[in-house]
């Protein structure tokens, strides 16, 4: 389904309390059907990619800030008719779930923040710049070479080679110019982004989740983030990365689930 203007692909599966899934920076709504068929069992799912993303349009007019999925989350849920909404952000959607908690606090009754940030850092800047130079390559392999190390944690690259190698192929398939160039301009978007001032602000009640071995979103940081946000829990898996979500998809989700499933 569409939200003609601005132009925002989403799904919506399920019935119940009302919980929106905000993407990673390289992930789109298919990156989460096998969490959506075990949770559409238990809340409403409801996923969507942020414009230049997956099939939502692109904005190639000018340069922007990672504020304006803020405002399009916003005309998304007043499209839908939901005075009150869950909120689940993974990364780069976890940045724009806390900026939307800063903006619309009475929107939101329960907020996920896995593997997130509160500020973008040189070492994360950096990160950011190197996988803006692969997207530039144009070349699915390579771009994988040089990004997916940071994503994934060094006992699941040493467990999983052989599939991580046919990820790698199907990134040469699948990835095309729109793709990448969406990409850059998503990377962009964010390297101002901090609100270590303002995170403390944040009122919903909240869980901080974060891997032990993640070098983009380090556990030392979302404690922090944790001591900051009074009304927050912190859950810290072991032996897995950035893509915790998927590495840790049994834990990640009894998680959610336990957060989300409230009286």
């Amino acid at each position: 389904m569409y939200l003609e203007n601005p132009g925002i692909y989403y799904e919506i599966y399920g019935k119940g309390r009302p919980v929106i899934i905000l993407n990673g920076i390289m992930m789109s709504t298919s990156s989460w059907m096998a969490h959506i068929e075990r949770w559409q069992k238990k809340f409403q799912v409801i996923t969507y990619d942020t414009r230049d993303q997956g099939k939502s349009a692109r904005i190639t007019d000018k340069p922007y800030t990672i504020e304006v999925h803020v405002e399009d989350l916003k005309k998304l849920i007043d499209h839908l008719g939901l005075k009150k909404v869950n909120l689940m952000g993974v990364s780069y959607g976890a940045q724009i779930a806390e900026l939307f908690a800063l903006k619309y606090p009475e929107m939101i009754d329960r907020l996920v923040l896995s593997n997130a940030t509160d500020h973008i850092d040189n070492y994360l800047k950096s990160i950011g710049q190197a996988w803006k130079v692969a997207a530039e390559l144009y070349d699915g392999e390579k771009f994988f070479d040089i990004s997916l190390p940071y994503i994934y944690s060094r006992p699941f690259y040493n467990n999983n080679y052989d599939w991580l190698m046919n990820r790698r192929k199907m990134f040469k398939e699948t990835l095309t110019k729109d793709w990448f160039d969406g990409f850059v301009r998503l990377a962009s978007s964010n390297e101002i982004f901090d609100i270590r001032n303002e995170i403390s602000n944040i009122t919903a009640k909240t869980l901080f989740i974060s891997g032990e071995e993640d070098i983009i979103t380090p556990k030392s940081h979302i404690i922090e983030m944790n001591k900051k946000v009074k009304n927050s829990l912190l859950a810290n898996l072991e032996n897995t990365g950035h893509a915790l979500f998927f590495e840790k998809f049994e834990e990640f989700c009894l998680l959610v689930e336990a957060f989300f499933n409230y009286d």
